[in-house]
């Protein structure tokens, strides 16, 4: 009978496409965080786990593999159960993916984080899964490093009202809001009590130094049921600034308002295409007989709506172009002195004044030979500019 070679004997001479040089025979869970720190130590921005296949490192675009066998049920049971919990299974089986955030603490003072979805699968004829793990910064980053535009960092900070950040599925809001908070943190004054709820939650704010700041992070829905819940629980707990992950139904949107109102910062995102369109979706939540009403709460709260999109940029990369437009005084009582029919119209004339179109930062950064003349045409019509 031959013998089996042993697994470090098999390795490519590629670096990159080096496997793990510690893997068991069968994963259990408390090989899971070992793992996971050596893809970490490879460079790798996204760690993809699937039933019948080798666990791919995404390490500059480009996948390599990071263990030399496929790995089997067995091994995604325990990966399962050690990421998400023992009902991981159970709620795939249900027709669920699953999003939630991991950690591991390599010592006390380092936390190496992981944005995780878990979708089931077929593979070869059989339920599966596969996990996604996104390496989380350690920090957040700076709006300096987002190149975020002055005058959106000099409108961030209202001292009560609504700030909206909108955009697709994987635009980089999480990040700007992040970044935002890091702004506030890191202030003089610091911003007080600030308390988030997040699905799951992606930045920590361990690292930053704000000795006047107290940051609270709950995760949606592990220890709350949902967003609105949240905020209702929020205004029990006496912050100055509230974050709310998603504001997508009326009860959530609601439950902003009333924050807003009742002399609170709120941050909120949107699945939303334009600062006109992001108000008329979330006018669209509501019954036709309440909507007058909460659009005049909302106009009454509103400070800035942020727009932004990730495009390709020339030579690699992607880069954030954003449309914005802020809400003084005069605009709000202008546009609430009008039916709020017509205030997409409205916004649309005025956006130039108060903000910027996604078509004029289009232009800017075509012009500066960063995004490609495709890019440029595709966001000069997106939000209906």
């Amino acid at each position: 009978m031959a013998t089996r070679k042993p697994i470090s004997l098999l390795k490519s001479a590629d670096n990159f496409a080096e496997t793990w040089p510690d893997e068991p025979d069968r994963f259990t869970e408390v090989h899971i965080d070992q793992f996971l720190l050596w893809c970490v130590k490879q460079n790798a921005s996204d760690i993809t786990i699937q039933t019948d296949r080798p666990v791919y490192n995404e390490i500059h675009g480009v996948l390599y593999p990071a263990t030399f066998r496929n790995i089997d049920a067995a091994d995604m049971a325990a990966m399962l159960t050690r990421i998400y919990g023992p009902e991981a299974l159970a709620r795939l089986a249900a027709g669920k993916d699953l999003d939630v955030s991991y950690e591991i603490r390599p010592d006390r003072y380092t936390r190496i984080r992981f944005r995780v979805n878990i979708t089931a699968i077929l593979s070869r004829g059989r339920d599966s899964a596969q996990i996604t793990m996104r390496v989380l910064p350690s920090e957040p980053p700076t709006m300096k490093d987002l190149n975020i535009e002055e005058e959106i960092i000099e409108a961030w900070a209202p001292r009560q009202g609504i700030v909206i950040i909108t955009g697709p599925t994987g635009s980089g809001k999480t990040t700007l809001l992040a970044a935002g908070n890091r702004l506030l943190l890191e202030r003089p004054q610091g911003c007080g009590k600030m308390i988030t709820y997040e699905a799951p939650i992606e930045y920590v704010y361990d690292s930053i130094n704000s000795p006047r700041s107290l940051v609270s992070q709950s995760e949606i829905p592990r220890h709350l049921p949902d967003f609105a819940h949240g905020v209702r629980n929020a205004l029990r707990r006496k912050p100055e600034v509230i974050l709310v992950g998603e504001s997508r139904d009326r009860e959530t949107i609601n439950a902003s308002i009333e924050a807003a109102q009742t002399g609170h910062a709120v941050y909120t995102t949107t699945h939303t295409l334009g600062v006109a369109n992001t108000i008329q979706r979330m006018l669209s939540t509501y019954d036709m007989d309440e909507r007058e009403e909460r659009a005049i709460a909302l106009m009454e709260t509103l400070r800035l709506v942020v727009t932004q999109a990730l495009v390709p940029r020339v030579g690699g990369g992607r880069i954030g172009v954003r449309e914005w437009m802020k809400f003084p005084d005069d605009v709000r009582e202008k546009l609430m002195d009008m039916h709020f029919t017509k205030w997409p119209n409205e916004i649309q004339r005025i956006i130039s004044q108060y903000g910027r179109t996604m078509e004029r930062s289009a232009e800017i950064v075509f012009e500066q030979g960063k995004i490609d003349r495709r890019h440029y045409l595709l966001l000069s019509t997106s939000t209906g500019t």
